[in-house]
């Protein structure tokens, strides 16, 4: 039988690498992306070799590396470092240079805020391409992996329950030192007492470092990864990323790692997407995670008009009549119940984390007839409100009575996070640190903002769209660069 028969592989050829990438390889994107970027100006770092005489490696070709490997769900170093080697793209993309795993690694980790500048840089070019209109951005957080394990992360419950049992054991250990005679077990059990105290010692350190942290978690592996609840409820140790979205294209315009929970983000988010695309006021749309008074109130007073979710009704008592039946009366500072009787307070402010409240109640509770279905409270029912309480029902009114509008924020924010995670697989971090992991968020989402662009207006149009941003990139850079100096003298004259 005649099969097909391929070439002699000692057979000397005569090929272009050039005729070996398609037209449409995403390696010709990413080599025509970087290659209009100020490089120098972003402050991407070369790694320096330790072999004496030799140049570095030019940040272009490693840069380029990493894009083209995260598209491909390549991440590791060593795994980068294979791919140079085998993969003909790469042969291409890097003219057939093959960095070591360690160069491949080092310029990753020296790289972090330059990558955030890359990240930066392009949003401005999408800006101006006219592909984000900044009008409605969408808020949203997803949560990824740490280089950590519960294991090695310790809440003040979990150092206490380690030293009570280590202390019944040395307490064990003592008892059976006092009742035997023989010298074998002594020695055994005094270096079992020794080994427990060793132990002590670790976890005495945790403790101290734990109460003058002024934090609820401390870790060993990773010291800024926090126990999260990370998905289809399961728990572990890794970080939240915030981002923000526009809602024209859907393409991304900002990242950050933030706290363990979205309450405190809001504003973060906010007010740097406004800094950055140069925006007076625009609309923003979040999940009821995000909803807190004094961020509603930041964005506020900076022109941004919020739509975050009602939170739900807390009430320990979930038969109680809700909240929305108690009417305030803002001239007189009152509650007017269901049964018509007037909720007082005393005008006293209660301090509470990140905002005040007063306390408002009424006598008229102990003779109430529907005090039963009203509240379980032995002294009546009693409302706390805000000091924010009027910016969030601004805000509750503006999101119920624009429901078609609220429901825009899935599409624009969290199709997303299903790309990353799923088909890119970035559901954890190879790095440690708050500013190395945004490193790796920022390459994502540079290469996200790139092939959604490729879908938005075909890869001939993308690439003639960059080429023709080539002369303006300079002067946005110049621009962008001043602003980073003149917002560091800035705090460093506040310090």
């Amino acid at each position: 039988m005649n099969y097909i028969v391929g070439e002699n592989r000692n057979q000397i050829q005569m090929i272009a690498l050039e005729q070996l990438v398609a037209p449409d390889s995403w390696a010709r994107i990413i080599d025509l992306f970087v290659d209009i970027l100020p490089i120098d100006k972003l402050g991407v770092k070369h790694v320096k070799l330790q072999s004496e005489g030799r140049p570095p490696y030019n940040p272009v070709t490693l840069l380029k590396l990493y894009l083209y490997g995260y598209k491909h769900s390549i991440r590791s170093s060593r795994k980068l470092e294979h791919s140079c080697k085998v993969n003909v793209e790469l042969w291409w993309l890097l003219g057939g240079l093959m960095p070591s795993f360690r160069t491949i690694a080092y310029f990753r980790k020296n790289n972090a805020e330059a990558f955030r500048k890359v990240f930066r840089q392009f949003v401005l070019m999408l800006k101006d391409m006219g592909l984000i209109e900044g009008e409605t951005i969408g808020i949203d957080s997803f949560k990824i992996f740490a280089q950590n394990s519960l294991r090695n992360n310790y809440t003040q419950k979990k150092i206490d329950r380690h030293l009570e049992y280590i202390d019944k054991r040395i307490k064990d250990f003592e008892a059976a030192l006092d009742e035997t005679d023989k010298e074998e077990e002594k020695e055994l059990l005094e270096s079992k007492i020794k080994l427990q105290q060793d132990r002590r010692k670790k976890y005495e350190t945790l403790d101290t470092e734990l109460k003058n942290s002024n934090d609820t978690q401390v870790s060993l592996t990773d010291k800024d990864s926090r126990a999260l609840m990370l998905t289809n409820n399961v728990s572990g140790v890794g970080y939240a990323v915030q981002a923000a979205s526009d809602s024209k294209h859907k393409l991304l315009v900002h990242s950050h790692i933030g706290a363990s929970t979205d309450k405190r983000e809001l504003s973060t988010a906010a007010l740097t997407v406004q800094e950055l695309l140069q925006l007076d006021s625009f609309n923003t749309l979040s999940d009821a995670g995000y909803t807190s008074g004094d961020q509603l109130q930041a964005c506020k007073y900076s022109g941004i008009c919020t739509y975050s979710s009602p939170m739900p009704s807390t009430s320990p008592n979930s038969n109680s009549i809700p909240l929305a039946e108690f009417h305030y009366i803002n001239d007189g500072d009152y509650y007017i119940c269901p049964c018509g009787e007037q909720m007082t307070t005393t005008g006293k402010w209660r301090s509470r984390p990140n905002y005040r409240s007063k306390v408002y109640k009424t006598s008229a509770c102990v003779n109430c007839s529907i005090r039963e279905k009203c509240t379980q409270n032995q002294n009546g029912r009693v409302i706390e409100r805000s000091e924010y309480q009027d910016i969030i029902d601004e805000n509750n009114a503006r999101v119920i009575g624009n429901r078609n509008y609220y429901k825009l924020r899935q599409q624009i924010i969290e199709h997303q996070f299903g790309i990353l995670k799923r088909q890119w697989g970035f559901t954890y971090t190879l790095m440690k640190g708050k500013a190395n992991v945004l490193s790796e968020v920022n390459i994502f989402m540079t290469i996200y903002n790139l092939t959604r662009c490729i879908t938005i207006m075909g890869m001939d149009e993308l690439k003639r769209r960059l080429k023709a941003f080539l002369p303006l990139v300079s002067l946005y850079m110049s621009l962008l660069l001043i602003k980073d100096e003149m917002q560091k003298k800035e705090l460093y004259l506040v310090i």
